[in-house]
């Protein structure tokens, strides 16, 4: 399986990141890290890369890692829809009070428009 992660240095993207792996490591699926811009990080794209690429190093992988310009969401579908990866996988999730879920509004633009299958990793 072809996989795209997308992570932009929040906690929940390092978790989506630690669990594709580890999947990707076991199934021997090919994945691709997209680094994106992500207003809710203090990291920079270089950091978040660092980061990466010590949790890369974990795992049996040879991933490639991509930094993702312009807007987060609309970037990720277009390289997914027009790369032919089989799924986007994304960091996100969380219960509200009244045990709705809410999604960032990165995760959203995602789900609501991308032709690929989406997981939300929480």
């Amino acid at each position: 399986m072809k996989l795209l992660l997308g992570i932009g240095g929040t906690d929940d993207s390092w978790y989506a990141l630690s669990r594709t792996a580890e999947r990707a490591e076991n199934a021997g699926d090919s994945l691709t890290v997209a680094i994106l811009e992500n207003p809710d990080t203090e990291l920079t794209p270089e950091e978040i890369e660092e980061k990466v690429r010590e949790r890369l190093d974990e795992y049996d992988l040879d991933a490639e890692i991509r930094h993702v310009e312009g807007d987060p969401g609309s970037t990720l579908v277009e390289i997914a829809d027009g790369e032919d990866y089989d799924q986007i996988v994304l960091g996100g999730g969380e219960r509200s009070p009244m045990g709705k879920i809410r999604v960032g509004s990165i995760a959203e633009f995602v789900v609501l428009n991308s032709e690929t299958t989406v997981t939300l990793v929480r």
